[in-house]
């Protein structure tokens, strides 16, 4: 079963809050970040993307850009902007988007679960970003961002996560630029903070990473760090043994379509492609905009024309957890053999657009002559990715794409407690 523990958060004050609180860190670059924090010194960017302090030729993965970090966080602290709660207590974090809302329970993760496979993964990271997350955790000692994770929901928690919004005032409620509403409640009762520890440890044996492998990654490996340094353990009380996380119910989740772009046709003309995908697709062409409505149907844009693809008989397993996905059915058949395209980590032939961006950036990328095809893809489920990580089994790349974000800024843990 699960560990999940209430912590002392180091949050900002109501009168500072959207001035700290930011988008995650790896959904902009450093330019944009520094674009987005200009004339706000109380932005959180300054300590998640310290990089935007320096110059544009500066290192970015320099030893003084962590420090940096660790160093504008604790401006942050002594300008009274942000402070740290007295006591521990969970958090229920609620976030609403174009009419959809998910709540999930800030807390904090042990380490352990992640070695056991208590937190169980679906994707692999790479190590570059992995020592990135881990520098910026060993240097500022602590967790600045949450990672996303989900559980099999429970209907017990539902009803006491649902009887905190009812009964108490947030302590946050702000919607931000890009229209989604925030909304944070701190859990004051020590029955219920007791009850939802409890309700994790008895009720929910597995917990899922939805978005943040990386960070799930550096928080747990930084944490080991910490604890053999001090010659601590599992039980001592350090909070090098957890990591920060917001954990949501699995039937509240938005997975929204990850789409590929590729720039040429690997020596094929457009007529050759089209004769080539019919061996393995159903290929019918649309008169408008085409987006995927079931699993095993895919959307193909190219020359200002839209096509359905429908995957044959065959060209997929259905007791395969993996070969069952569409994006496989993409690579193994298209992907693979007709682009020579493999490795999909590497290959500087194509790459991907969050569904967010909508099929107008598909047709945006290929009209301006960047991209030769798109292809539309039907989202990932929940279900497939909890069988998929039950199995041990690995995702393709860039398969999920979880929206709403998080916000950053309005929680941290702190590692030296």
């Amino acid at each position: 079963m699960s560990i999940v523990k209430p912590f002392k958060a180091i949050r900002p004050t109501a009168e500072a809050v959207k001035d700290v609180a930011c988008r995650p860190y790896d959904v902009l670059n450093a330019a944009e970040a520094k674009a987005e924090a200009a004339g706000n010194p109380n932005s959180f960017y300054h300590v998640i993307k310290p990089e935007i302090n320096f110059p544009e030729d500066h290192d970015y993965y320099d030893e003084s850009v962590y420090k940096k970090g660790r160093e504008n966080f604790e401006l942050l602290l002594s300008n009274g902007v942000l402070s740290k709660e007295a006591n521990e207590r969970f958090y229920v974090y609620q976030l609403i988007m174009d009419g959809h809302k998910q709540t999930g329970i800030v807390g904090c993760c042990a380490i352990d679960d992640y070695f056991n496979n208590v937190i169980k993964k679906h994707e692999l990271t790479r190590p570059d970003k992995e020592e990135d997350r881990k520098n910026h955790v060993r240097y500022g000692k602590i967790n600045a961002e949450p990672v996303f994770f989900s559980y099999p929901h429970v209907n017990d928690m539902d009803t006491l996560v649902a009887s905190v919004k009812e009964n108490g005032a947030p302590v946050y409620d702000v919607t931000t630029d890009d229209g989604i509403q925030h909304t944070l409640w701190v859990v004051e009762d020590d029955a219920q903070n007791a009850s939802i520890e409890r309700l994790f440890a008895e009720q929910v044996p597995s917990i899922y990473v939805a978005d943040g492998h990386h960070r799930t990654a550096a928080g747990a490996l930084v944490g080991k760090e910490f604890r053999e340094k001090t010659g601590g353990n599992a039980e001592d009380g350090g909070r090098y043994n957890y990591f920060m996380a917001v954990l949501f119910p699995d039937n509240q989740l938005k997975i929204i379509d990850y789409n590929r772009v590729v720039k040429d046709l690997n020596g094929m003309s457009e007529e050759q492609l089209l004769e080539k995908l019919a061996e393995n697709f159903e290929v019918e062409a649309k008169g408008e905009q085409y987006k995927p409505e079931a699993l095993h149907t895919m959307g193909m844009y190219m020359n200002n024309q839209w096509y359905k693809l429908t995957a044959k008989s065959g060209t997929y397993d259905d007791n395969d957890p993996v070969g069952v996905l569409d994006v496989t059915i993409l690579s193994n058949s298209v992907l693979d053999p007709l682009f020579g395209i493999t490795d999909l980590r590497r290959d500087k032939r194509i790459e991907f657009v969050g569904g967010i961006r909508g099929l107008g950036e598909l047709e945006k990328r290929v009209n301006s002559g960047d991209m030769k095809v798109a292809f539309a893809m039907y989202p990932v489920s929940m279900q497939q990715l909890i069988d998929i990580s039950d199995a041990d089994l690995i995702m393709p790349p860039k398969v999920t794409w979880f929206e709403p974000k998080l916000r950053s800024g309005l929680f941290i843990h702190d590692l030296e407690v």
